[in-house]
C-alpha cells in the first residue's frame, strides 16, 4: 500500500516538474551567439542581462562621420527561447550614458544597435527588467506571443521585414511602437496594455489585427497612418486614446469612425 501511495506521489509531482525552469546565465547565450549557434532554450530562467549590442562582431555603421558614432552588432543565427523567464536585461539597444532612453544626447556620442538576420521567437515569457530592441532590424520573423512585459516595451523605430506577432502579449508599462513601419500581417490581437500603447507616427498600411485587445492606458495612434484592414472588432479602449491627425488612406479619422467600420 505504501509503495503505491509513493508511485501515486511521484505521479502527481511529474507535471509540477516539467513546468520546473533550468538556470541560464545569459554569458553562456552570448558565447552561443558569438559562435554562430542557433540559440535554443525552453522553460529556462536567463540570469543576468543579455546584452546582445556589443557581439564581436560589432562594427561602426557605414557612412558614420564626425563626434557621433553608431556600432552595428548582429545576430547571424536564430532565437528561440519558449516558455523563459529573463531576470535581467534584454538589450538590442543600448546608450551607455542614457541607458535605453536616448540617442546621442550623451557625453560620449555613442550608441549600440543589435540587428537579427534570422528568426526570432520570444514565446510564452517573461520580461521582469528593461527589454530595448529599439532602431533593430528584424531580417527573419519575430514573435513574441503570450510573453509579459514587466517593464517598458521598447521597439521605437524597429525595422520588421515579416511575419510579426504580438498577438495576447500583456505590456505591464509603456509599449513604445512609435515610427514604426508595420509590415503585413501584424497582429496584437488579444493584448493587453496596462499603461501607454505608443503607436505615435506609426504606420500599418497593409493592415493589422488588434481584435480583442485591451487598452488600460491610453491608446495613442496619433499621426498613425492606417489601412481598412485596422481589425478593432472586440478591442477594448478603456484608458482614453489619442487619434488625432490619424489617417485612414489619408483620411482623418476617429476612434468611434473605426469602431463603426469594425462592427
Amino acid at each position: 500500500m505504501m509503495r503505491k501511495v509513493q508511485v501515486l506521489f511521484v505521479l502527481l509531482l511529474l507535471p509540477l516538474l516539467s513546468f520546473g525552469q533550468i538556470r541560464v546565465d545569459a554569458s553562456e547565450i552570448l558565447q552561443k551567439i558569438n559562435r554562430g549557434e542557433a540559440v535554443s532554450y525552453q522553460n529556462a530562467e536567463i540570469t543576468g542581462d543579455l546584452d546582445m549590442t556589443r557581439l564581436q562582431n560589432m562594427k561602426l555603421k557605414d557612412g558614420e562621420s564626425g563626434d557621433s558614432k553608431e556600432y552595428i552588432s548582429t545576430v547571424t543565427s536564430p532565437l528561440t527561447f519558449i516558455n523563459c523567464t529573463f531576470k535581467g536585461d534584454v538589450r538590442a539597444y543600448y546608450n551607455p550614458d542614457n541607458g535605453t532612453s536616448g540617442f546621442f544626447n550623451n557625453s560620449s556620442n555613442e550608441v549600440y544597435n543589435t540587428n537579427f538576420e534570422r528568426d526570432v521567437l520570444f514565446e510564452n515569457c517573461k520580461f521582469e527588467q528593461e527589454s530595448a530592441f529599439k532602431y533593430s532590424a528584424f531580417n527573419g520573423s519575430a514573435s513574441f506571443v503570450s510573453s509579459r512585459f514587466s517593464e517598458d516595451a521598447l521597439f521605437k523605430y524597429t525595422k520588421f521585414a515579416e511575419n510579426v506577432n504580438f498577438s495576447n502579449v500583456r505590456f505591464q508599462d509603456e509599449a513604445n511602437f512609435k515610427y514604426v513601419k508595420f509590415p503585413k500581417g501584424i497582429s496584437f490581437a488579444g493584448a493587453t496594455f496596462e499603461e501607454e500603447a505608443n503607436f505615435k507616427y506609426a504606420k500599418f498600411q497593409e493592415g493589422v489585427n488588434f481584435q480583442k485587445a485591451f487598452f488600460d492606458g491610453t491608446a495613442n495612434f496619433k499621426y498613425a497612418k492606417i489601412s481598412d484592414s485596422f481589425n478593432i472588432k472586440g478591442a477594448n479602449f478603456r484608458g482614453g486614446d489619442d487619434f488625432k491627425y490619424t489617417k485612414l488612406n489619408d483620411r482623418s479619422v476617429s476612434l468611434s469612425s473605426l469602431q463603426s467600420m469594425n462592427n
